[in-house]
């Protein structure tokens, strides 16, 4: 009896850091990209282009991103919605996934600029510089930076006070290091309903967030891809679709 009892208990905790599924596909999800242009995008063609029915983002020595750079989607704001993706990327430098995010036309470098929240994506596997985590993308959110790591049940209460759940975490280093497929297709999903917003990576829930700051929270916004300033860097997209509720 004793020996089923410790059982149980180790089973009961490994579960507790197994990250929990991606919900099923929801039926009328709308493709945002038709594989062959950008047609309905927006962003500077120095750098986004076409390939094998891929967005492909470069930046290079000759062709530099000046300032962080979008390719913006021009079909509107997302509110409550299902997003679903994949990319790929190098590791030289890191890219994103901008949601309910705002353009920016002043004292800025460039003519595609979102601020907001930032799905991060990177080719990196170690804790906290990973993809997924969520970002203050220009401090337009009250500039909070890392507002909500990969593992973490965070909540910002309406004072701007973060307070995580005591529980596990979603996943740890050695799950997340097994869950992320290094210089290949990872697959996103993001849902938000409300002030709460859930990341996917790969099929597993790797971070749940809410957002209660009074004034700062992000309700609505637009959606884009990013690439970085800096280091010479590539970054891929494909498979984009959304379900707006």
């Amino acid at each position: 009896m004793l020996r089923c009892c410790m059982l149980f208990v180790a089973l009961s905790a490994a579960c507790s850091l197994s990250a929990a599924d991606a919900p099923p596909e929801p039926a009328g999800m709308k493709q945002l990209f038709n594989g062959k242009d950008l047609t309905g995008w927006d962003g500077d063609t120095r750098l986004w282009s076409v390939k094998d029915g891929i967005i492909h983002g470069e930046t290079t020595e000759e062709n530099k991103a000046d300032g962080n750079t979008f390719l913006i989607w021009k079909g509107g704001d997302l509110k409550d919605f299902d997003l679903r993706l994949s990319f790929r990327c190098n590791a030289t430098n890191n890219s994103g996934i901008m949601y309910r995010s705002k353009h920016i036309t002043e004292g800025v470098k460039n003519k595609w600029v979102l601020g907001g929240y930032q799905h991060e994506v990177r080719n990196e596997t170690k804790f906290p510089n990973v993809s997924s985590f969520i970002y203050d993308e220009r401090g337009l959110i009250g500039k909070r930076g890392r507002m909500c790591l990969v593992g973490e049940i965070a909540t910002w209460d309406k004072d701007g006070k973060k307070v995580l759940n005591e529980g596990k975490p979603l996943i740890d280093q050695a799950g997340f290091e097994k869950l992320m497929k290094l210089d290949d297709w990872n697959d996103v999903v993001i849902i938000a309903k409300g002030p709460t917003i859930k990341h996917y990576l790969n099929g597993k829930q790797i971070l749940e967030f809410t957002d209660n700051e009074t004034g700062k929270a992000m309700s609505e916004g637009l959606f884009g891809v990013q690439l970085h300033a800096g280091k010479p860097m590539w970054a891929e997209f494909k498979n984009i679709r959304l379900k707006q509720d």
